[in-house]
């Protein structure tokens, strides 16, 4: 055997690579690298991947002067802000671990239980901490679109989904990186990949965690990103679940055409075009879904 191959035969195996996401959150990032770093070391092996995504404040140098304090840490730079997403992806294609932890970088999560959703993970898919906890700081902005939203893709996924967006969560990367084609680079990253995993036959554990108020200001756009979300929520589901993801609509425009059709008999005493155009639309729409099942059951899955 050669050195070089006793060298490497030598060093442990890496088994989590928590990646941080990071734009922007000099104000935050070094207490939140502090935390994961204690958390994680509760572990035998891990590394600590810290994307800055084009940040334009002084994360970069934040990150720098830290670095010597945690021989763990790497950095990956975006030289132009690409994406909450695009940053998990590289964070993801960088890493070396079998397991796969993110976190936000802004002091929202509880990162010192990160290493327990680690160990829960070892059975599992995926682990997400759902923001269902005694002590939940949320905008009330949106918690409607987001109880909307979760009723929507538990129907699709069927089964109850308590947080569809968690931004703290732990997956094994093979299983993972199978989904990047369709995995986009935006904040639907984690909706993506909880829809995705649901409706493929993964093991998803949904763990309650409390949720704090940000440090520095909300990325989010309420109004754009809840319609993203519905958008990314209709493309994954008519992707691995199209019967699922149209019967609600199908419901909705059968639901009018038999009222249409009740008026016209029994108060107008005739067949309107309404009621035939709302006839043709479930017809179509029926045939639509049809189809897209039989496209999808013969495709292979991921």
């Amino acid at each position: 055997m050669t050195s070089t191959a006793s060298a490497e035969a030598e060093l442990p195996a890496m088994i989590v690579s928590v990646i941080l996401p990071c734009f922007n959150e000099q104000a935050s990032i070094a207490h939140t690298l502090e935390v994961v770093d204690a958390a994680m070391a509760t572990l035998a092996s891990y590394e600590l991947i810290v994307v800055n995504d084009g940040s334009l404040d002084g994360s970069a140098a934040v990150l720098e002067a830290m670095q010597p304090r945690f021989p763990k840490l790497r950095i990956v730079t975006h030289e132009r802000n690409r994406g909450y997403g695009a940053a998990l992806k590289t964070g993801t294609r960088r890493a070396r671990g079998e397991f796969i932890a993110i976190t936000d970088a802004d002091g929202t999560y509880p990162n010192e239980r990160l290493a327990e959703l680690v160990r829960l993970c070892s059975d599992m898919d995926m682990v997400v901490g759902a923001r269902t906890g005694p002590n939940v700081t949320y905008s009330r902005l949106r918690a409607f679109p987001k109880w909307f939203l979760r009723l929507w893709v538990s129907w699709i996924a069927r089964r109850r989904v308590p947080d569809i967006n968690s931004g703290m969560r732990v997956f094994r990367r093979d299983v993972v990186t199978k989904f990047f084609g369709i995995l986009p680079d935006t904040f639907s990253f984690t909706i993506t990949i909880t829809l995705a995993m649901l409706t493929t036959s993964h093991i998803v554990e949904f763990v309650p965690i409390n949720y704090a108020a940000r440090v520095g200001n909300s990325k989010i756009k309420p109004i754009r990103d809840t319609a993203r979300f519905i958008k990314i929520i209709l493309r994954t589901g008519v992707y691995f679940a199209p019967v699922r993801a149209f019967m609600p609509v199908l419901a909705v425009i059968a639901t009018g055409m038999m009222a249409s059709l009740f008026y016209d008999v029994f108060i107008l005493q005739d067949l309107t075009e309404r009621s035939l155009l709302l006839f043709l639309a479930v017809v179509n729409s029926g045939m639509f879904i049809l189809i897209a099942d039989l496209i999808d059951k013969r495709t292979a899955r991921l």
